[in-house]
């Protein structure tokens, strides 16, 4: 299996106070340190399971508009966008828990054009406020003639947002964006007049499920 490079430190670490634990109770015995052994394996196995990063496949295309993150779409909504669209768009709200894989991907091909990085708090990334005062980066890509906005939202327990966009890089749809660390929300913002394609409470795979449809131009 593979893992995101971020996800490595942590990995190692979680790895080596389990192998502590156990040798710490093949030494002393007793059911406390056996019991701490089989935590720090469990901890280690979810360490391991929530930096996975499998690759994905799935249909692309100029006007397909795939989902961002794995997740829970948890809001749709119409709303104004002033950095980088703006004006108007819907915004597909994922919310991604401690059990998804946390490896962002580009909804799709195109170059970018606006990346910003906003401090704020760690309110749950689930409601609507979030979007507005939680931690958040920014990605803005101009596909043909379509602008898409990606913004990454920091969580309760989430406190690094990793971002490897570049303004005026060319990216492709469903390669990897970025990672958010322990439980998050992803937000892709679309024109007026795209077809949505997915609806509240749907699950979603990071570049796989087709979210949108982008009208003909």
């Amino acid at each position: 299996m593979k893992f995101a490079r971020e996800g490595l430190p942590f990995i190692a670490i979680a790895a080596v106070l389990a192998l502590a634990a156990l040798l710490f109770a093949t030494r002393r015995g007793g059911w406390p340190g056996w019991f701490l052994t089989a935590v720090m394996i469990i901890v280690a196995v979810w360490v391991a399971y929530f930096f996975r990063d499998p690759e994905r496949t799935g249909e692309r295309g100029s006007r397909v508009v795939t989902a961002p993150a794995d997740g829970k779409v948890v809001l749709i909504t119409e709303v104004d966008e002033p950095a980088f669209i703006h004006g108007r768009a819907v915004r597909v709200s994922i919310f991604m828990n401690v059990f998804n894989v946390h490896v962002n991907r580009y909804p799709v091909s195109g170059t970018v054009k606006y990346v910003q990085y906003n401090p704020g708090k760690f309110l749950n990334a689930a409601v609507e406020k979030s979007s507005l005062e939680n931690e958040q980066r920014s990605v803005g890509i101009e596909s043909g003639p379509y602008r898409i906005l990606v913004r990454q939202i920091a969580g309760l327990i989430a406190r690094r947002i990793v971002t490897y966009s570049r303004e005026g890089e060319r990216v492709e749809q469903g390669e990897r964006m970025g990672l958010i660390r322990f439980g998050s929300r992803v937000d892709v913002f679309l024109p007026l007049d795209a077809a949505v394609r997915v609806k509240i409470g749907e699950l979603t795979t990071a570049g796989t499920t087709v979210v949108a449809e982008l009208p003909q131009r």
